[in-house]
């Protein structure tokens, strides 16, 4: 079994609608996000997914959410811009770029400061 991982990141802001406290208030991050997904093998080149297919997928998810207010994005404008619904999001939409792939994802996680993370494991 071989796990193959990638990290990118975007930029927004957004507010917890509901949520008492500081996170109620507009503010901002550089949102980590780190994708994983499982190989039972290797193909004849030698790899289990390619690092480069796979970051691009990535990049193509999280481009329309870099540099906004994600409660103005689709799904955030309906659901709460949290980074357990933001690592939801990432894992959905990968898994339907990934359903004719050989892999499975294992986990999205999502980070939202160097000390402060998400991980979603289907």
């Amino acid at each position: 079994m071989f796990e193959v991982s990638v990290r990118e990141h975007f930029d927004a802001a957004h507010y917890l609608r509901g949520y008492h406290g500081k996170c109620e208030k507009l503010h901002g991050h550089r949102f980590e996000v780190v994708v994983s997904v499982r190989a039972e093998g290797i193909d004849e080149v030698g790899l289990a997914y390619d690092f480069i297919t796979l970051r691009g997928h990535l990049r193509e998810i999280l481009a329309p959410l870099d540099h906004t207010c994600l409660n103005d994005a689709p799904p955030f404008d309906r659901i709460n811009p949290s980074s357990e619904n933001i690592a939801t999001f990432v894992y959905e939409e990968l898994q339907n770029r990934l359903c004719d792939a050989p892999v499975s994802i294992s986990s999205v996680q999502v980070w939202e400061s160097a000390e402060s993370s998400v991980t979603f494991i289907p």
